[in-house]
């Protein structure tokens, strides 16, 4: 009998350390793995507005006019315009970080043309004249640019546009003087000075700097060809003449302000809580 309960006692006290150890024992729980979120990457792109100053070296190529009689056009013996100032601005949109196009006006100030012609002065004289006159010019241009990217601050860019300048002269006055006797000079002669739009297009190279996120400082070189046109009219059997354009390389420095060039702050979002092990 004694040994029946010992026994039962036995069987007792290991069943309930075998329940005991099953409730005791947890398997650790397997962490939770959240997928990082997706990030955008963002682009630029908006609207801008610009301003540049610039000064240009001017080369003319040539120039001509009717000699005499309108049956007889001769070249100038000696044509070219000084070097001078440009001043303009634009507005512009920034595609993505890599494409950018604007539409620009720029004013070329006063450049100052220096000629000669050689002819007769009365019968059979010859003689040489000396031509002097001023041109400025109005410059209307869609561009668009490649950016190359972006690296610290600075962001290099190539370019090209096309539009139309509309090229003034003023007066042109004439003076002819013997070549036997240089101070044996006519009277000098004003032809009246022509306007005109011609064709012009540009290339561009340089690069801009982020000086705040709304502003880029802008510096550069660019070459400029415009197409000839009037130059100026008829008077005393000389006249019309007509300059057969000039070309220009420049170097400048300005500014863009673009809109909506700070990015908005993010809302804070905790990140997602781990389990907790005990």
């Amino acid at each position: 009998m004694t040994k029946t309960i010992l026994a039962a006692a036995t069987a007792a006290l290991l069943a309930s350390s075998a329940a005991y150890a099953a409730d005791a024992y947890q398997p650790e729980p397997q962490p939770v793995y959240v997928d990082a979120p997706e990030v955008a990457v963002a682009e630029a792109s908006g609207w801008y507005l610009r301003g540049d100053l610039g000064y240009s070296f001017n080369k003319l190529r040539g120039a001509d006019y009717f000699q005499g009689s309108n049956a007889t056009k001769v070249d100038f013996a000696t044509s070219s315009i000084k070097d001078s100032f440009w001043l303009g601005g634009g507005v512009g949109y920034q595609m993505n970080n890599y494409l950018r196009s604007d539409l620009t006006f720029d004013y070329l100030f006063d450049s100052d043309f220096t000629g000669s012609t050689r002819g007769s002065c009365g019968v059979s004289t010859a003689c040489t004249s000396r031509d002097l006159t001023t041109m400025r010019a109005y410059t209307l241009m869609a561009n668009a640019y490649i950016d190359l990217g972006t690296y610290a601050y600075f962001t290099p860019y190539i370019g090209g546009g096309i539009g139309g300048s509309y090229v003034k002269w003023d007066k042109l006055r004439n003076t002819s003087c013997a070549n036997s006797n240089p101070s044996s000079c006519d009277a000098t002669v004003e032809h009246e000075g022509k306007g005109s739009w011609r064709f012009a297009y540009q290339l561009m190279a340089g690069a801009s700097i982020d000086v705040t996120c709304n502003v880029k400082a802008d510096v550069g070189y660019r070459f400029r060809h415009t197409a000839g046109g009037d130059m100026f009219g008829y008077a005393l059997n000389g006249g019309p003449g007509y300059d057969k354009g000039f070309t220009s390389h420049s170097l400048h420095a300005g500014a863009r302000y673009v809109f909506g060039g700070c990015e908005t702050p993010v809302a804070y979002e905790p990140p997602p809580e781990l389990p907790v092990y005990k």
